[in-house]
């Protein structure tokens, strides 16, 4: 059950999300740790499964790209109407994602793997062409300094 809540997390953008470019934004400091995040594939194919369910498989990387270990500390999932309105976001410290069974420490150079194949009802196939949603994962190096990386979810209706 406790995985299901952080696949819920991860998939609040997926359940609605557009056609739309992706986008990656990373924030570090040079000579520090620095993270990229991935989402494979992206755009995620949505595959009807039955009725109005939907299942988006997928699959989040996080790879530690300036050669110093991090540690996650939060990740925000946040969702937005057509016309960039935010209308719902959720967000997880390291504790919490440690709770849940999930790896926050990635080593120098190396990265973390997450699988998910939610199934989510979307009640109306209108609603893949006007959402769309962000990952942000947040870390900490082994020096404190901070880094962040955000990833457009879109998704395609198979």
């Amino acid at each position: 059950m406790k995985r299901l809540a952080v696949i819920a997390l991860v998939c609040l953008p997926l359940a609605c999300a557009t056609n739309r470019p992706g986008t990656n934004k990373s924030t570090t400091t040079r000579g520090h740790g620095a993270i990229t995040l991935t989402i494979t594939p992206n755009p995620v194919v949505a595959t009807n499964v039955g009725g109005s369910t939907y299942s988006f498989p997928f699959e989040v990387v996080v790879k530690e790209t300036g050669g110093h270990p991090v540690t996650i500390d939060k990740v925000t999932a946040s969702v937005y109407a057509g016309g960039g309105i935010q209308v719902a976001t959720e967000s997880y410290d390291a504790a919490r994602i440690q709770s849940l069974g999930f790896a926050t420490s990635i080593p120098a150079k190396g990265e973390i793997h997450y699988r998910f194949d939610p199934h989510k009802d979307v009640s109306d196939a209108q609603l893949f062409n006007s959402v769309y949603g962000d990952v942000r994962v947040e870390a900490i190096d082994d020096n404190g300094a901070r880094a962040s990386s955000t990833t457009r979810i879109t998704v395609t209706k198979k």
